[in-house]
C-alpha cells in the first residue's frame, strides 16, 4: 500500500501532543491549558512543580528549550509564557523570564529578560523587534490566513 499522504497520520500526531500536554500537567507539573501545542522534540524542565505556566492557545516549536534552573546558583527561577504565544524554534527561555500575552519568539531566540505583551522578540540576545502587534491564537499574525489564501489563488 503506497502512502498517499501524511495526513493519514494527523490524528495519531494530535494524540501524541494531547499526552505529551497531560505528560507536562501531570508527571512534570507544569501548569499547562488543554490547548497547549508543545512539539514532540521540545524540552521543558521545570526544577520543581509549578515553576513553569504556559497559557492557552501557545505552540512551542521543536527543539525548543525552557528551564527553571539556574546553572550558577542552583536557584529554581519560575518561567511564565502568556497566552496566544508562539515560541520559535530551537530557541531558548532562561529562568526567571515572563513572556507576555500575544508574543512571538522568534527561531534560535536566546530570552534572558522579559518581553511585553503584543511584541516579537529575537535573537542572541533576544531584543525586541516590534511592538503592538495584533495576534490570533497559537501567535499567528492576525493578517496571516489573509496572505495565505492571495499567494494560493496566485499561483494556483
Amino acid at each position: 500500500m503506497a502512502l498517499k499522504s501524511l495526513n493519514q497520520f494527523r490524528r495519531l500526531r494530535e494524540m501524541l501532543i494531547g499526552l505529551r500536554a497531560l505528560w507536562l500537567r501531570l508527571v512534570l507539573g507544569v501548569n499547562v491549558d488543554r490547548t497547549l501545542r508543545a512539539s514532540l522534540s521540545s524540552r521543558i524542565r521545570p526544577g520543581r512543580r509549578g515553576s513553569i505556566t504556559v497559557g492557552p492557545e501557545t505552540l512551542i516549536a521543536f527543539k525548543s528549550l525552557i528551564y527553571t534552573r539556574d546553572p550558577l546558583t542552583g536557584e529554581d527561577r519560575p518561567v511564565s509564557i502568556g497566552a496566544r504565544c508562539f515560541i520559535g524554534g530551537g530557541s531558548t527561555i532562561l529562568p526567571g523570564v515572563t513572556i507576555g500575552d500575544d508574543c512571538i519568539v522568534g527561531a534560535g531566540a536566546v530570552v534572558f529578560q522579559d518581553a511585553p505583551p503584543r511584541s516579537i522578540i529575537g535573537g542572541n540576545p533576544a531584543r525586541i523587534v516590534r511592538r503592538d502587534i495584533e495576534v490570533a491564537g497559537y501567535g499567528r499574525l492576525a493578517g496571516a490566513d489573509d496572505n495565505s489564501r492571495r499567494l494560493w489563488d496566485e499561483q494556483y
